[in-house]
């Protein structure tokens, strides 16, 4: 379940991750990183493994009563990092200036109506970041981190968030794929 990111916003961090990788990042090459599909960058607010077809009408409806008390917000990407150290890289990301208090309180009404569902409390705070790459112990991966904290010191890319979306993840053959199951516009507040 996460916001989807902007069409201009996911070109131009597209155009980062290009430069950052230094080689074409569609296809997984030799001592490159896992980099995440451009088309399908999003802002991950829970994650639910594996889940049964059957359910997907029960979440969708969970979805939009979350986006039913949601007004639209801004959401800036500024600085970049890595997980858990730029010294030990496994994930690159970007991090959330502006947005970051607004999808945290998203992820705690989405949790609430999935807590309802039956599914099991998320009882860390939602650390907001949009994922590049996972390095998976890639040489040179401490370099790349290095690097995409420079060039994410002066990164300003902001859009309106107006939905929230249910996911599937397709993996395997390549980097994962996203299927949209369901979509709800944020309405709070009108």
């Amino acid at each position: 379940m996460a916001v989807p990111v902007a069409d201009n916003v996911r070109e131009a961090v597209g155009r980062l991750m290009q430069e950052l990788a230094g080689a074409p990042i569609d296809e997984r090459a030799p001592g490159q990183p896992r980099w995440v599909r451009v088309e399908g960058l999003h802002l991950t607010l829970r994650f639910l493994g594996a889940t049964p077809d059957v359910r997907v009408q029960e979440l969708a409806a969970a979805v939009a009563m979350a986006a039913g008390e949601v007004a639209p917000f801004r959401v800036e990407l500024s600085g970049g990092g890595a997980f858990p150290s730029p010294q030990r890289p496994r994930v690159l990301w970007l991090g959330i200036g502006a947005g970051a208090v607004d999808l945290g309180a998203l992820a705690r009404r989405l949790n609430g109506e999935l807590e309802r569902l039956g599914w099991p409390s998320e009882d860390r705070p939602l650390a907001a970041h949009l994922t590049l790459a996972r390095t998976d112990g890639v040489p040179g991966s401490d370099e790349r981190a290095r690097r995409l904290i420079e060039m994410g010191r002066d990164l300003r890319l902001a859009w309106q968030a107006d939905t929230l979306v249910l996911y599937k993840s397709h993996t395997g053959h390549g980097p994962t794929k996203y299927e949209a199951l369901a979509e709800a516009p944020f309405s709070g507040g009108r």
